[in-house]
């Protein structure tokens, strides 16, 4: 299976640099310390999938100059992973059709309460057009494409990853069981939060990040939801394991 993946964000709710903050990332000229709301686009040969639509998507979308989009993965429910749905309506104008959306019941419930003239039967015209598919924890297809979700821990409240293939993407987690971890052999390619160095009640720290992935063993890792805590990208870097990098805003990787 031949993949792109586009990091459309790699940055965590409030994004880098932080409102107010004038700490030497949030400063920083280097755009790799520069960081939206964490979101990749995943194109296979016949599938276009977004995984997460914050509120930085429509920038997003246009920086990375995407014209299609077939399926939105969400994550969770929080609003740095949802708020930007509104803005499927060009993809609906121009595609003449719904934006397919997956994800687990109580985040498609949160979903349809905060975008509510989007749903119902008095539909707000000009309203975003989605469809709302249920997913569980197992496998489920986009077309003939399968998806996997990973089971994580967001301190309480259980979230998704997903895995396409042998790429994997795990963001906003604390923890996750043995089970789940099974899920994740044989990797090319994955994805995973690491917030900051110091511990954090509902991200996993570098440490953490860094013990999952050698659990794992995926040929590469790369570590995205990273705060302005984690310190510059140029001096992380390099303290970093052979194979696993902080990702950044606009990398690309291949995988075939």
């Amino acid at each position: 299976m031949d993949l792109k993946i586009t990091f459309l964000g790699t940055g965590t709710s409030q994004g880098v640099p932080m409102i107010a903050c004038p700490c030497r990332v949030c400063t920083s000229v280097n755009p790799r310390d520069n960081r939206l709301r964490s979101s990749v686009f995943i194109e296979t040969e016949n599938k276009k999938i977004l995984i997460d639509a914050g509120p930085d998507f429509r920038y997003q979308m246009l920086r990375a100059e995407i014209k299609k989009l077939d399926a939105i993965l969400l994550t969770h429910e929080h609003r740095d992973h949802i708020a930007g749905l509104d803005d499927v309506r060009g993809f609906n104008y121009f595609q003449e059709k719904p934006v397919e959306l997956y994800a687990e019941n109580r985040v498609i419930k949160e979903v349809e309460n905060v975008f509510s003239y989007a749903f119902g039967e008095d539909k707000y015209p000009g309203a975003p057009d989605i469809n709302l598919n249920p997913i569980e924890n197992g496998e489920f297809l986009i077309g003939s494409l399968s998806v996997i979700p990973i089971r994580v821990s967001h301190y309480q409240l259980p979230i998704f990853g997903y895995r396409i293939g042998p790429f994997a993407y795990i963001t906003d987690a604390n923890g996750i069981d043995h089970t789940e971890l099974e899920k994740l052999r044989n990797l090319d390619t994955l994805v995973l939060n690491a917030l900051r160095p110091q511990p954090h009640i509902s991200h996993f720290n570098l440490r953490e990040a860094l013990q999952v992935i050698a659990q794992v063993r995926p040929k590469r890792a790369y570590l995205t939801h990273v705060g302005h805590q984690m310190g510059l990208f140029e001096e992380i870097q390099p303290t970093l394991p052979s194979g696993v990098s902080l990702a950044w805003d606009g990398l690309v990787i291949h995988i075939h």
